[in-house]
């Protein structure tokens, strides 16, 4: 991938995540699915929002293991 490439896909997602609405994420819950998502006030771990509504914050280590922070 060149890097005009790399730049247009960025540009691309940062605009997607810019119109999001929240609907995929929603139908992801309403199928019993979790999500997982950014909060600015907890930057440094990803938070986790199970359909029942709970939350937690995890951290991913470079195996792609997920782990439990703490809950919110």
């Amino acid at each position: 991938m060149t890097n005009a490439e790399e730049e247009r896909l960025w540009a691309d997602l940062e605009q997607a995540l810019a119109q999001d609405d929240g609907h995929a994420a929603q139908s992801h819950l309403a199928a019993g699915r979790p999500v997982h998502y950014c909060d600015d006030r907890h930057p440094d771990a990803i938070v986790r929002e199970w359909p029942d509504g709970r939350r937690e914050l995890v951290a991913v280590d470079g195996d792609g293991h997920v782990r439990v922070v703490r809950s919110l």
